[in-house]
């Protein structure tokens, strides 16, 4: 692929996007805000809306040749060996719930695998980054760059996360049954991606309707740190599927959690 010659220097321009998304968000955020509602009932704020519309300009204007699908905004018709793909906001339940457990998501998708990917906390002003089979990195609110490297030991309490607004169901009851010594904790957003791939955290199994600009950033970070998003059936989770759909998958530290998790 030669689409780019340095995904690193694009990479460093995705953060800057994503720290100005960001600001516009906050902006919004500590003021009062209306809510909306889309067609399936899911909310919209002007934040969803401000920050697709920057992100969306600042993206055509550094690559004018490679198409756009945002949450906001959907063109199906695009040829999607190569685009980017862009959550403004994920989580706009938790900005309405004002917890802060909400982000900034872009990532770049080349045959139908994430190749980079950055997730911004506008409330905590830090950055997750990842490079697929390169590199991944947080950037603390004082600048400071950590790298992010899934830790081989894992003999510890296993760390099971959820969503927090759809977690409770049956199939994670039975997952968690796999699991002796667990202890299990609902987030909102992308930010599920960021604590496995922080070290933070070890297993996100989903068993809820997500689409691909939920998990397409947060995808790109955590492979880039060594970690795997699987389906259930053993398949990496692809993207540019017929309506942007995922499939049920699982996200983890490695692939012997994985072998655990899906066992019967």
């Amino acid at each position: 692929m030669n689409a780019f010659p340095d995904y690193k220097q694009i990479l460093e321009k995705i953060i800057k996007i994503s720290y100005q998304a960001g600001k516009v968000i906050l902006n919004i955020y500590n003021e009062s805000f209306k809510v909306c509602f889309k067609n399936d009932s899911s909310p919209l704020t002007e934040a969803d809306t401000q920050a697709h519309e920057l992100i969306f300009k600042s993206l055509e204007a550094l690559t004018p040749n490679i198409p756009i699908i945002s949450e906001e905004k959907k063109n199906y018709q695009v040829n999607k060996e190569l685009f980017w793909l862009v959550d403004p906001l994920d989580g706009t339940k938790e900005f309405i719930k004002k917890n802060g457990e909400f982000t900034v998501n872009i990532a770049l998708i080349y045959k139908n695998l994430p190749l980079l990917g950055v997730i911004y906390l506008p409330v905590f002003n830090v950055v997750y980054a990842g490079i697929v089979n390169d590199t991944a990195f947080k950037i603390l609110p004082n600048g400071e760059r950590m790298l992010l490297s899934i830790p081989s030991n894992l003999n510890t309490k296993i760390i099971v996360l959820g969503s927090r607004r759809h977690g409770s169901t049956e199939e994670m009851k039975m997952f968690l049954t796999n699991f002796n010594d667990h202890e299990y904790i609902g987030i909102g957003s992308s930010l599920k991606f960021c604590k496995i791939a922080d070290g933070e955290a070890h297993i996100y199994p989903r068993f809820g309707r997500t689409m691909e600009w939920d998990t397409a950033a947060g995808q790109a970070i955590l492979m880039a740190a060594g970690g795997i998003v699987y389906t259930f059936e053993g398949q990496s989770l692809l993207y540019g599927k017929k309506n942007f759909e995922n499939p049920y998958f699982i996200s983890c530290a490695s692939h012997n959690l994985f072998e655990k998790g899906i066992k019967k």
